[in-house]
């Protein structure tokens, strides 16, 4: 049996959805901001338009939705409603941001994921994010290339 078309509320609430200047992403820029950090927006000529870039460290700042990017949290479930419609827009997302990861990595950039989770879990603190930059700034000279902030902690690959 085909799927009744969605009402004209939904869909007035999935058009409201931004994917720029969302609340998480906000709050990191706003908190970085007032540390004294300065940074671009959404470079158009680097894969994936991060959402902050830092040019000077050659660092890419992607500020994910758990929900979104299929994040294995407790934020995140996958829909019931058209469970497949969803399941191949996310699992595309995911397969996305690991393209984009691999290419700014090949190009020589560090990349920096921080999840909501890691925002609304209650175990990162905005205040937090310029001390967890402070020790990024150190460890560029590192063998670290990449690095997520979830509800999990930080966690590091080369």
């Amino acid at each position: 049996m085909a799927e009744a078309p969605p009402t004209q509320s939904r869909r007035n609430n999935m058009a409201a959805i931004r994917s720029r200047d969302t609340n998480p992403e906000m709050t990191v820029r706003s908190t970085l901001h007032a540390a004294g950090w300065r940074y671009r927006l959404h470079t158009p000529h680097l894969p994936g338009r991060p959402d902050l870039t830092f040019p000077r460290y050659r660092t890419a700042v992607f500020v994910h939705g758990c929900f979104w990017h299929a994040h294995d949290c407790r934020y995140f479930k996958w829909p019931q409603a058209r469970a497949e419609f969803w399941k191949q827009k996310l699992t595309a997302n995911v397969e996305r941001d690991r393209t984009v990861r691999s290419d700014l990595l090949g190009q020589d950039w560090r990349v920096v994921t921080i999840w909501e989770c890691a925002l609304r879990s209650g175990n990162w603190q905005p205040e937090d994010i310029p001390a967890f930059f402070d020790m990024w700034r150190g460890w560029m000279s590192g063998t670290f290339r990449s690095a997520d902030l979830s509800m999990y902690g930080v966690t590091f690959c080369k």
